[in-house]
């Protein structure tokens, strides 16, 4: 009964991931404007706009960077539903149009997410090693985030 059942499945499963490669999700590759963006309007020096940029920017902006594997169904919508789900949290691309009130806050909630090791997500860092922040770095993009929070 089992290979009758497993007959049957495995041929449909195998056309159904053979036609989901001709959807995919929309991409994430919208237009930076610099004037709206968190490394324009916030001074960071080049070490915390580095880690910012390499651990944050692909699921908390309008511009991601994709890996190769990033077209392969149905990989590339759990890939859009993370950068989705990050961008509604926070969008560094949209800095400017946040309230002071909710600069700060953000910035809070970026402490708070380092401080108990949740970001950068670790399905990102397993292929993402750039992104594997050092105590170190955690530390330097903590205290840039309490500083730039003393102007709100």
């Amino acid at each position: 009964m089992l290979k009758k059942v497993l007959k049957i499945v495995i041929p449909v499963l195998l056309i159904g991931l053979v036609i989901s490669q001709f959807f995919s999700p929309a991409i994430n590759d919208g237009d930076i404007v610099e004037a709206n963006d968190l490394l324009h309007i916030e001074v960071a020096s080049p070490a915390v706009s580095s880690i910012i940029e390499s651990a944050c920017y692909d699921c908390h902006s309008n511009k991601t960077t994709y890996p190769t594997y990033a077209k392969i169904s149905p990989v590339n919508f759990w890939i859009q539903g993370h950068i989705d789900h990050g961008k509604e949290h926070l969008n560094f691309s949209e800095w400017a149009s946040y309230s002071p009130g909710k600069r700060k806050h953000k910035l809070e909630e970026c402490i708070e997410e380092l401080e108990e090791g949740e970001m950068p997500l670790k399905s990102y860092t397993w292929l993402h090693s750039e992104a594997k922040l050092t105590d170190d770095q955690k530390n330097l993009v903590m205290e840039w985030c309490k500083s730039v929070m003393a102007k709100y």
